[in-house]
């Protein structure tokens, strides 16, 4: 049973059934009485019902609108598609499959069109069925303009939906304090649990799978992926400036170096936020990346200096530095995507790949990216297809009487997982059932007195359209079958049987959804999502001992990228990322998704590997001013090796998800090292140690809580794969 509503929900599902329904009338009763045109009326009616109810449209009413009639071409040559393709039942099945299909794909390309897909399926099916009649095609097409039309100037007049906050805001306000924390560490002094607890939850509040869909940037253009990026950034900015925060901070007389920089940091942060909000132009990186090239040289200054830093100092400026790199990630990302640049010289290439290839060439990577088996878009695409086109056969072969019904209830009732398709399907049944009840009482009374059902229809579409979406499936289907009933009553002489026929169809639909949900992917996101985390860690884990060698003995500034950092392993792991992302977002939709009675902390593991990626990014490109003319030296390149292969390990052993966590080796670096290391490699060490440590702790967070306990084995090669 759904929970109680909320307020704000309730007044939500109150103005949009209002509008909904003022749409569907102004668009029904003139085409009905005054024009006599029932194909006319039958479209104008379910336009707004496809849009405005199926749908679910993210954005304010002036955003809704919009959406309403950019969609309406599409709306208009699937109505065509489906009414020539219903000459025969295999023509239309085949249609209904290639529909099914990409409009359901279509998803991958961001929440709008994951939103409207449904509300576009439903025009193909209602032309797609019998009586073939190419002829009512100029009537059904004048429908569904007037409806759309009147569905746009309802959505944008008539109590229009206030428009969510977005995700620049967001992302401003996460940036501020971002800004308030890097200020507040600028005189050192203890830990401050309270504020490392405040910025951990504002960047929670910043993931994309606790955000309403249509502010989230999961759209796959230029635009929308800097902005994702933007906020991932400022994410982990987040997330360092609070593990600083729990650590006592030496006061700036002892590390100005660092001072200096957090200053910037804190400045770049609260410019940041104001370009978000439109208040100044938007700069690039340079300013904040001279900062990081003159803590840079500080650095190798005091090193070749000889003056004593000591190691806690040292390993201060490592974090500070890391800082540093996601402020800089955050404003190059910014720049792409509210000031348009297309080139950002200087920083990782591949880290910001997004922003020379054009809109066309993105928009391609995403649809390739998602046609696999293992894409969870793909798959309920698959699912989604296969329903609608055996509803459409079945419908079809069995000459069903309204037989559309059948396939609306496999759009309307399937899930993504066998458990909650089975749910919806009972609640369907008896809902649909009380409402064939009583639409057969109300024929009984009202005969064929249209006047009737001609007063009743407005206000049963605006009770069906509140209570239906607040109080349940079962609600929702019973009060659709009053919806129809009432309907079909002025378009066509009809009998208590309407009812019979819709308990038949219905039925036949909830079996034909629930069929699918078995065979198709019946565990929903929550098998894909585990097996999406463990391919990319072990993906991921190849990263780790790559940059931890690329460090040690970087490339020239201005030199090719080191292989195996951002080269291939680089590219195939940030796709394995976005997959397992797109994977997580669905488990977290889904009844039970979450974690809520253990299991793996999803989270940590994006976060792990999004971390192996920055590191690779960043490490050897900051390594470059660290090494010593006569190298690092053989005993601490052991231990950086040791520590990187053990971590590689650690991350491997991740991916089964253990209890407990995957542990690593020892990545501290040995005080005898330590004192012997030459000078100017000192703060290279305490980078790597301090990326490793930053790893080393998301592993031990990500393990399944309900899993059996074994002991982890250490020492596989990190490329190896485990054994289930």
């Amino acid at each position: 049973m759904p929970g109680r509503p909320s307020s704000p929900d309730r007044v939500r599902a109150v103005r949009r059934a209002v509008r909904v329904s003022v749409a569907a009338s102004a668009g029904f009763y003139p085409a009905v009485y005054a024009l006599d045109e029932p194909a006319m009326a039958l479209y104008a009616l379910f336009a707004p019902v496809a849009l405005g109810i199926l749908s679910q449209i993210p954005g304010s009413g002036r955003d809704r609108a919009l959406v309403v009639l950019r969609v309406l071409p599409v709306a208009a040559a699937l109505t065509a598609l489906g009414t020539a393709l219903a000459v025969a039942t295999l023509p239309a099945v085949a249609g209904m499959l290639l529909v099914g299909f990409a409009l359901s794909f279509a998803a991958a390309c961001g929440p709008a069109p994951a939103g409207v897909a449904p509300g576009l399926l439903l025009f193909y099916i209602l032309a797609c069925f019998p009586p073939y009649a190419p002829d009512t095609l100029p009537q059904r097409l004048a429908g569904l303009l007037v409806g759309c039309v009147l569905l746009a100037l309802c959505e944008w007049l008539l109590l229009p939906a206030p428009a969510d906050v977005s995700y620049r805001e967001r992302v401003a306000g996460a940036l501020e304090a971002a800004a308030r924390a890097a200020r507040a560490a600028l005189p050192g002094g203890p830990a401050d649990p309270a504020l490392a607890g405040e910025l951990r939850a504002a960047g929670q509040a910043l993931r994309l799978s606790r955000l309403p869909p249509g502010v989230r940037p999961t759209g796959a253009g230029r635009t929308e992926r800097a902005l994702a990026h933007t906020g991932s950034a400022t994410r982990r900015l987040l997330d360092q400036l609070a593990r600083s925060a729990e650590r006592a901070s030496p006061p700036p007389a002892r590390d100005p170096v660092s001072a200096t920089l957090v200053g910037g940091i804190a400045a770049e942060c609260a410019l940041m936020a104001r370009n978000l909000r439109g208040e100044r132009p938007v700069a690039g990186p340079g300013l904040l990346e001279e900062m990081v090239e003159d803590f840079l040289r500080a650095r190798v200054r005091s090193a070749d200096a000889g003056e004593p830093v000591p190691a806690d100092v040292l390993r201060r400026q490592s974090a500070v530095l890391a800082q540093a790199a996601s402020a800089v990630t955050a404003r190059a990302a910014l720049s792409i995507g509210i000031g348009g640049r297309r080139r950002v010289p200087g920083l990782p290439a591949q880290q910001l790949w997004y922003a020379a290839p054009s809109s066309a060439s993105l928009w391609l990577r995403r649809l390739k990216g998602n046609a696999t088996l293992r894409s969870v878009v793909f798959q309920n695409a698959v699912r989604t297809a296969l329903g609608l086109g055996a509803a459409r056969l079945v419908a079809g072969s069995l000459d069903l009487s309204h037989g559309f019904w059948v396939l609306l209830a496999v759009l309307t009732l399937g899930r993504t997982t066998a458990g909650a398709t089975w749910s919806a399907v009972r609640s369907a049944a008896v809902g649909t059932l009380l409402g064939a009840l009583a639409a057969g009482a109300l024929v009984l009374w009202a005969g064929g007195a249209t006047d009737a059902y001609a007063a009743l229809l407005a206000p049963t579409m605006v009770l069906a359209f509140t209570v239906g979406p607040l109080a349940g499936v079962a609600w929702a289907q019973g009060l659709f079958t009053l919806v129809v009933s009432t309907a079909f009553a002025q378009l066509a002489p009809i009998t208590w049987r309407i009812g019979e026929a819709r308990v038949v169809d219905v039925l036949t639909g909830c079996g034909i959804g629930l069929l699918c949900g078995v065979l198709a992917w019946p565990a929903g996101a929550a098998t894909e999502v585990r097996r999406g985390m463990a391919r990319m860690l072990r993906e991921a884990a190849s990263l780790v001992p790559a940059t931890v060698a690329a460090s040690l003995a970087p490339a020239p500034a201005g030199g090719p990228e080191s292989p195996g950092t951002g080269g291939a392993a680089g590219r195939s792991t940030l796709h394995r990322l976005r997959l397992a992302e797109a994977a997580y977002a669905q488990y977290r939709s889904e009844p039970g998704g979450g974690r809520r009675d253990g299991g793996p902390d999803w989270p940590a593991a994006i976060n792990c590997g999004v971390h192996i990626l920055v590191g690779a990014y960043w490490l050897p490109r900051n390594a470059a001013r660290h090494t010593p003319d006569g190298g690092i030296g053989p005993a601490v390149t052991s231990w950086a090796r040791e520590a990187a292969d053990s971590t590689a390990a650690a991350v491997v052993d991740a991916a089964r998800f253990p209890p407990g966590g995957a542990r690593t080796g020892p990545v501290r670096l040995p005080a005898g090292l330590e004192s012997a290391a030459p000078g100017r490699s000192l703060p290279l060490l305490l980078d790597v140690e301090h990326w490793l440590g930053t790893l080393a702790a998301e592993l031990a967070s990500l393990g399944d809580d309900r899993a059996p306990a074994v002991t982890p084995r250490r020492g596989r090669p990190p490329g190896r794969r485990p054994r289930a």
